[in-house]
């Protein structure tokens, strides 16, 4: 099946508020039929969010220190617990049609816990799923973490990939409610790593898994 997808790479960091609308606007445009898939790949401010799995009580510090730190907190309606978004980590917001692939979110999740795995292998670094928990783990450290929202079919959200963040700020909460396990940044394994290299490989890997070739776009046509 051919599918009509579309990718949008952000340069600078976007404050979270500024990536939801993105998200709402490439929604309404696959909604429309204007498109199969939007992927967006990006990087935010930092921020701590909430998902519908709650996650307030696995916050460790009180706001005055977030805004110490300068870190927004966010409630969302992606699935799961609390999480962090952060300069040097890929976010990436596919807003993609299932009904154009396959109408099973189980699966969903799969592949995009798959094009970080590829994303890896590429480094030849080792990384896998746990059972227990979405996301992506080199060994008992989790380098990427998933919450996803879906609407007739439609996805929100998507992952988070530490390439090189500031670990400092994931010791502020219990990371997705996770307590017995650490994070991990790709700068733990790879030297000097590059960033832009890092995204241009999870959007090819993004193709590889979902089958489809991704047109880049300005961000401006979101908006139109």
């Amino acid at each position: 099946m051919s599918r009509r997808c579309f990718v949008v790479e952000f340069k600078e960091p976007l404050g979270y508020g500024d990536g939801l609308t993105f998200q709402e606007r490439a929604f309404e445009k696959v909604s429309a039929g204007e498109a199969d898939g939007i992927l967006l790949l990006l990087e935010h401010k930092p921020v701590f969010t909430v998902g519908r799995s709650g996650g307030r009580e696995n916050l460790l510090v009180d706001e005055r220190v977030l805004e110490a730190y300068g870190i927004e907190l966010y409630e969302t309606n992606r699935g799961g617990n609390i999480t962090y978004h952060g300069p040097g980590q890929i976010v990436a917001y596919p807003i993609f049609n299932l009904s154009k692939w396959k109408k099973d979110l189980p699966w969903y999740v799969s592949c995009l816990e798959e094009v970080v795995i590829q994303v890896l292998k590429d480094y030849n670094i080792k990384a896998g799923r746990k059972p227990k928990y979405r996301g992506v783990w080199v060994a008992d450290k989790k380098i990427a973490a998933i919450g996803i929202a879906a609407d007739r079919w439609i996805t929100m959200h998507g992952f988070a990939f530490n390439v090189r963040v500031d670990k400092s700020h994931f010791e502020l909460i219990n990371p997705c409610g996770i307590k017995e396990f650490s994070v991990a940044s790709l700068d733990d394994y790879v030297e000097d790593v590059d960033f832009r290299e890092v995204v241009k490989k999870t959007r090819e890997k993004f193709s590889l898994v979902f089958e489809a070739g991704f047109d880049e776009v300005a961000k401006e046509w979101i908006l139109t």
